[in-house]
Formats: C-alpha cells, sequence, structure tokens
C-alpha cells in the first residue's frame, strides 16, 4: 500500500545584510587567526601520525631485543612536544596583538573621516608643503577706532590699498599720493582684521587691524628700508613687485638706478641745453638699462623770481614742418622719477631724474623736452637728436653711496 507524501519547500530569503563602513579593516587580523589555526591543525596531525609510529617501533624493540630501545626518541619527543605547546602559546598571543591592532586601525580610520568631514579646508588634497616662516611678510599692527582717524605715511605714492574686511575703511587722503586714513565703521569690533598696501616703488606692507577706544598712534610714518638696510642683499626685502609700465624691470633696481644718478651728479652731454628769461635748462645724461632710458635734468634759476614748475613733456616731433602742414607728434610720459621738485627758487639749482620707456626715432625726428612754468612764459625747450639716444651710456654697474 503506497502512502500519499506531500512536499512542501519553502524558499528562504537571504536577508541583504549592509556592508558595515570599514569593514575590511579586520580582514587581515581574521586572516591572520584562520592561517594560524590551519597550520596548527596539520602540525598536531602530522605530530600524532609520528606519536603512533614511534612508540610502534619503540614496542617492537621491546618485544625482539628485551629492552626498552626507544627510551632516548620518547624523550626527544617530550621535548618536542613542550616546544610546539610554546609555539602554540605564542601564536595565541600574535594574534590577539594583530586583533587588537586591526581593531586600532578602524578606530584611527573612522576618526580621520571625522577630521576630515570636520576640518574642511584644514587638509590640503594632494602632495603640499608648508610655507617656511623666512618666506612670510610680517605685517604691522595697528589700533584703529571709530571716533578718530589713523594716517600713514609711505615713503613713496601708494598704488593698491585692500581691506580684509568691511570693518575698515581706508583710502588716499585728498592731495596726497603717498598717505592713507584708515578708520573703523563698526565701534568696537571684535577680534582683528587686515588691510595691505603696495606702493610705486614696490613695496608691499601688511597690516594687522584691531578695535581700541584710544589707539596708542594715530599717524604712523613708514620708513624707506633702504635708508637704514644694508643695499647689497636685496633677499629678505619686501620690494619684488613688478608693475606693467616698467616692463621686466624691477621697481626697487629703478629706484636705486635713480638714486646712484642723482647722487653721482656728473654732466656727460654739454650740448643739450636751453637758456631764457635767467633760468636755464640742461640735460645732463642719458643712461639706459633693461629697456629703460634715464634722463637727468638740471634747472638752474639765476634770476630772483622763483620757477614754479607746471609739468614736463617729453614728445617725438618732425624736424621740419613744411607749411600748411599738419603737425604730428607723439607723446612719452615718464614713469618714474627722482627729486622732482616743482619750485626752483631764485638763485639756486635743481636737478632731477626722469625714466621714459626706452625707443628710437629715425633721422627725419628729433626728440622734444619741454619745461613748462605755471602762471608764467619762461617755458623751456631742448631738442635731442637720435645720435644723442643711441650714445646713452649702459650701466653695468651701480655704485650707492
Amino acid at each position: 500500500m503506497l502512502k500519499s507524501s506531500t512536499f512542501s519547500f519553502v524558499l528562504i530569503q537571504k536577508k541583504k545584510i549592509p556592508k558595515r563602513k570599514n569593514q575590511d579593516c579586520i580582514f587581515y587580523a581574521t586572516l591572520f587567526l584562520r592561517f594560524a589555526k590551519e597550520k596548527e591543525l596539520a602540525t598536531l596531525k602530522q605530530l600524532f601520525l609520528f606519536d603512533a609510529t614511534l612508540r610502534s617501533f619503540a614496542s617492537r624493540c621491546e618485544n625482539e631485543v628485551g629492552m626498552p630501545c626507544g627510551l632516548d626518541a620518547l624523550q626527544a619527543w617530550n621535548v618536542k612536544i613542550t616546544m610546539i605547546k610554546k609555539k602554540r602559546q605564542m601564536k595565541k598571543i600574535f594574534g590577539l596583538v594583530a586583533l587588537v591592532m586591526g581593531a586600532v586601525m578602524c578606530v584611527n580610520a573612522q576618526v580621520n573621516d571625522t577630521i576630515r568631514t570636520v576640518a574642511g579646508n584644514d587638509l590640503y588634497q594632494g602632495i603640499t608643503q608648508k610655507l617656511p616662516y623666512r618666506q612670510m611678510v610680517t605685517p604691522f599692527g595697528v589700533q584703529v577706532t571709530f571716533a578718530k582717524t589713523v594716517h600713514i605715511i609711505f615713503p613713496s605714492a601708494v598704488r593698491y590699498v585692500d581691506l580684509g574686511s568691511n570693518w575698515i575703511i581706508a583710502g588716499k587722503a585728498d592731495g596726497a599720493e603717498n598717505v592713507i586714513r584708515v578708520k573703523a565703521t563698526t565701534e568696537g569690533f571684535p577680534g582683528e582684521t587686515n588691510f595691505s598696501v603696495i606702493c610705486e616703488d614696490g613695496s608691499f606692507y601688511s597690516f594687522n587691524a584691531k578695535y581700541a577706544h584710544e589707539p596708542e598712534m594715530l599717524n604712523i610714518e613708514m620708513k624707506d628700508f633702504l635708508e637704514n638696510e644694508d643695499t647689497t642683499d636685496f633677499s629678505h626685502t619686501r620690494m619684488n613687485i613688478y608693475f606693467r609700465e616698467l616692463g621686466s624691470e624691477s621697481p626697487l633696481l629703478v629706484k636705486l638706478i635713480m638714486q646712484s644718478i642723482y647722487k653721482a651728479d656728473k654732466r656727460e652731454i654739454k650740448h643739450l641745453g636751453c637758456k631764457r628769461f635767467g633760468v636755464q635748462f640742461l640735460l645732463k645724461s642719458i643712461h639706459s638699462h633693461n629697456g629703460l632710458f634715464y634722463f637727468h635734468t638740471e634747472t638752474r634759476n639765476r634770476s630772483n623770481v622763483a620757477f614754479n614748475t607746471d609739468f614736463i613733456k617729453f614728445k617725438i616731433v618732425d624736424k621740419k614742418v613744411p607749411k600748411r602742414t599738419a603737425i604730428q607728434e607723439r607723446a612719452i610720459d615718464p614713469v618714474r622719477s627722482y627729486n622732482e621738485v616743482l619750485v626752483t627758487n631764485g638763485k639756486s639749482n635743481v636737478h632731477t631724474v626722469y625714466v621714459v620707456p626706452q625707443f628710437t626715432i629715425p633721422d627725419d625726428k628729433i626728440l622734444i623736452i619741454e619745461l613748462f612754468e605755471k602762471n608764467g612764459g619762461r617755458h623751456q625747450t631742448i631738442r635731442v637728436e637720435n645720435a644723442d639716444l643711441v650714445a646713452a651710456k649702459v650701466i653695468n654697474e651701480l655704485k650707492i653711496k
């Protein structure tokens, strides 16, 4: 008699276990323990077979010879068993150490992930190098307030001012190119802010500003470091900023060249000049260096009336202009000047150095240097030929007294 049987199949769905973060951190420790355990079992099997063989040999030897000839072998076996037990204990210790190290690595990984999440921009991605302190421009400390204005006087004209926040306001003083005024816009603002200044001579200044009800200094003069420091070593100076109008020439070097020409005060050109109404205007020398011309001029006032300079103009014009022909001229603006004095008192001399971009002119044109008097008619004019320009003295060495 056949009995009907019913078979039921139940499809058991395996529950998907989400992979935990840093799960692979304990892989190495688990793999090490598993490998050690397998190796230990293999060693025990070998020892068991060796033990059975050794005991069989000892029993047969004792039956045939009549004395226990396997005693030494059994003693060696006991020593080996003791060593194996010590090795097993050491493997357990190493396994525990590996497990602890794996756990520590997992914790460190989680901490590092947390630090990266919290720190954000404090950590740089990729290969980075920390800047040494010798490459840092040390800022000056300035105290500002809401009810008073702080004035800072620089050794040359200010070209650029940048503010760190809207807690302060700064700008050039009216009618002055080398003075800026700084003031707090918020009374008692917390912490501190900063601002930076770039001057025409290429110097860079950085300031840290904080609020004070009564600032210690309201008027600050920033001295020219060339007056006190060694001018033969510029590696630690702050004057390494280049300007478009000077090309590849450093503003520091331009200033030093002008200073050197001014202090030397040599008249190397003796045929170029103009004299009118007791005022004599001379072109003493022309120097050239790295794409720039240096014109050294002198104004001699032999009259009793002061000569007030309005402006000086460099222009290139035609030598001969036919009648009823439009005059074509090209103006050249000086990019730097040294000791540009606007007033030449009676019975006195003033010499100035002007810097213009280097150029040449054809033979049918001429360079005109005009010095105009303010509220007067004693204008001075010097005509410079192309032969005088190409004969400019090249500066190969710089002498600073």
